[in-house]
């Protein structure tokens, strides 16, 4: 039989320590964000928002290209078991995703409507010196 103290210690670390990985992880996500930010500004984009979040989802950036609008996802998968970043935007990520851009769209108030595309970067790391730009990615 656990003691209190003992106890307190286990929940304690059930709180603390989940609460710690999860800043780690944002920290990592938004330097994977505005790393995937400056490599797209550097081919010309330009970086309308950057983490849109409604009910149904959320977009890490939303850029200009041209006369397009790009919606991007950043992800970051240091290896490469199942399947790497690529495999981890899945179909209904891509519909959060989709859901999230057309609330964007609604209150950007864009008449008329823009062409869309969706995009996705990957990363190895958040400093990922050569990040991998998947254009049109997947359609809504």
């Amino acid at each position: 039989m656990l003691s209190m103290r003992a106890l307190f210690a286990t929940i304690k670390s059930a709180i603390v320590r989940p609460a710690a990985a999860a800043q780690q992880a944002d920290t990592a996500g938004a330097a994977s964000e505005a790393s995937a930010a400056r490599h797209l500004q550097a081919r010309g984009l330009t970086v309308l928002a950057r983490n849109f979040r409604c009910r149904g989802g959320e977009i890490d950036l939303i850029c200009r290209d041209g006369e397009s609008i790009a919606f991007v996802e950043v992800r970051m998968r240091a290896r490469g078991d199942y399947g790497g970043a690529a495999a981890s935007v899945t179909r209904r990520k891509q519909r959060r995703i989709v859901l999230a851009a057309q609330l964007w769209l609604q209150r950007a108030g864009l008449a008329p409507t823009p062409p869309c595309r969706f995009d996705v970067v990957l990363l190895r790391a958040a400093d990922d010196p050569q990040p991998e730009w998947i254009r049109d990615a997947f359609t809504a």
